[in-house]
């Protein structure tokens, strides 16, 4: 599968595998499903990765035709793909940090933080 073949969504997270190769391994982590807004992509295009993303990408990493290894690890609609430079996966992929990652968690866990503060305010007056 050649590059032009990628879905957009697919061409994003990949162009994160390759921008940076300092620990000898790139973990891009993200949620299919996700849509980046215009003010979260600050300069840059929005992200938006769909199921249609996830099969472009997968069929990517397993026949693409430029030499690089890839594993990928799907647990429920999140999902890791990892850039490895010697084609081994390490034993313990915690030890290394995620690059980059496009998942709408963070977003769920700060509006519930700020309900809470809320209720607790409304509770004390």
């Amino acid at each position: 599968m050649e590059w032009s073949e990628l879905t957009e969504g697919a061409k994003a997270v990949l162009e994160q595998t390759r921008s940076q190769k300092n620990d000898k391994i790139q973990i891009v982590e993200f949620e299919v499903g996700f849509s980046q807004s215009e003010e979260e992509a600050e300069s840059g295009m929005p992200v938006s990765i769909q199921e249609e993303d996830y099969k472009s990408l997968k069929a990517y990493t397993q026949e693409n035709e430029y030499g690089e290894k890839y594993h990928m690890a799907r647990n429920k609609n999140i999902v890791k793909i990892i850039l490895l430079e010697d084609g081994k996966i390490p034993d313990n992929l915690s030890d290394f940090p995620i690059f980059r990652d496009y998942k709408t968690v963070e977003k769920q866990e700060s509006e519930q933080e700020e309900a809470s503060v809320t209720n607790e305010e409304d509770r004390e007056s």
